[in-house]
Parts: structure tokens; sequence; C-alpha cells
């Protein structure tokens, strides 16, 4: 079984997703815990699921650096097999993704390695391409820089708008994102070797 940690901060729409695939008894995974970064709605769904939460807000920091490592030791606390950043929208330092890379992955709304960074829909749609899509990352210490595990490809339709191209997006990254952890936890992905 594996254990994992899912960090958020905002709607939580790929958490639920995968809090909804693990009650399968096919699915060896178990959620161990959500954080955030601040308050953030998606923390109501592990609430739903029986799912301990916790909240380890940068602004009661002083630093980066502090905040990081209370994030890591919290993390830690729960000693997951992979960390899952489902939407955090925060970078981490090189001491936390050196400390649990490369068991630690990331959600990505693009291509990569296109278009990194938190504005990834606005700037696909400001360079006018036609296709976009997802993709999950083992995180490193760039911004969306890591070895690319799967990515799927969605059309840039006419009329688009960063919501409606992103909620499309969603929909592969959610599948993305199940496919990945179940793959690392019946051994068909090794993160090590990506």
């Amino acid at each position: 079984m594996l254990s994992v940690v899912v960090l958020i901060s905002g709607t939580g729409s790929n958490l639920l997703a995968l809090l909804k695939a693990t009650e399968s008894p096919l699915v060896p995974v178990r959620i161990l815990a959500v954080g955030s970064d601040g308050p953030a709605l998606g923390l109501a769904h592990a609430d739903l699921y029986g799912v301990p939460t916790f909240v380890v807000e940068r602004s009661r920091f002083p630093d980066r650096e502090s905040w990081a490592k209370k994030l890591q030791e919290t993390v830690e606390h729960f000693n997951p097999d992979l960390v899952a950043l489902a939407g955090f929208m925060k970078i981490l330092p090189p001491a936390f993704v050196n400390r649990f890379s490369p068991n630690l992955i990331n959600i990505h709304a693009s291509l990569l390695p296109l278009f990194p960074g938190a504005n990834a829909v606005r700037d696909t749609l400001a360079a006018g391409v036609s296709e976009t899509g997802a993709t999950i990352h083992v995180v490193d210490a760039g911004v969306d820089t890591g070895p690319i595990i799967l990515q799927r490809k969605v059309q840039v339709m006419p009329g688009d708008d960063v919501p409606t191209l992103h909620e499309r997006i969603k929909v592969h990254e959610r599948e993305l994102l199940i496919d990945t952890i179940i793959g690392v936890a019946e051994k068909r992905i090794d993160l090590a070797k990506i």
C-alpha cells in the first residue's frame, strides 16, 4: 500500500478525484494527510473522507526557509512514501525538494517544458498555440523542470479563455495524477529511474 501526503492551495478538485479513486479496494493507495499553505476550500474534501489535514501558512513565518522547514517537519510526521503537489502554488526551496525528491510529484497545466510557472494557461493562450496539455513530473530544484512522468495533449479551441481551457486541462490532470500514483503503487512507475 503506497502512502501519500497531498499538498494543495485551492479548491482541491484533483485531490477529490484522488480521494474518490482510493475508495476502491483495488487501488493500493492510502492518503495519509492533506496539507495546505493557507486556507483552502479543498481541505473540506479531506475532512469528508476522514483524512487528517494541516495548514502551514507562509505568512506566519519570517522567511521561506523557516516556512518550508515547518512544512517539511509536518509532512515527515506522516512518513509518506510519496508527496503529491495537487494544485500547490508555492515554490518549495531546495532543502524540502532534496528531502523528498524523487518521491515528490507535481501536476502542471501545460505540455512541459513549454509554459512553466504559475500562469501556464494564460501563457499558452498568449502564445496562440493550437495545443497544450497536462503534465505530471518529478519535482526538482527548478520551476517545473523535473523529469516528466506522464503527459496528455489538450486542444486549444477557438474562443477559449483561461477558465474554459483550464477546466478542460484539469480533467486530464486528474486522470494523470491518479494513473501516476497507482503506477507508483503497483511498481509500474519507478520515480528514481525517470
